[in-house]
């Protein structure tokens, strides 16, 4: 429990940026998983295209430190090579 006034309404801060958070970190998992399964099905189109949307949410993630900047560059950089590997 939080000692202070100060630090209670940090902890309310705190659990409402949660959700958020944790919104944007399941949307980063839905399209990534999404990618993955476009290019496992071979749909080197779609997941050429799709691509961009994945590059948005991780930009995103990493803007609102969901993910680190290093941790979105690793991931674009890894999708990035599966889609033209696949193609």
């Amino acid at each position: 429990m939080p000692i202070t006034r100060s630090a209670a309404k940090a902890h309310r801060v705190s659990l409402r940026k949660k959700v958020f958070n944790d919104r944007r970190q399941a949307e980063l998992k839905t399209v990534v998983k999404k990618l993955k399964k476009l290019v496992e099905e071979k749909n080197t189109k779609e997941a050429k295209g799709y691509f961009a949307t994945v590059q948005k949410a991780i930009d995103k993630a990493a803007k609102k430190g969901v993910i680190k900047p290093n941790a979105a560059a690793r991931k674009k950089s890894r999708l990035s090579k599966l889609v033209k590997k696949a193609q």
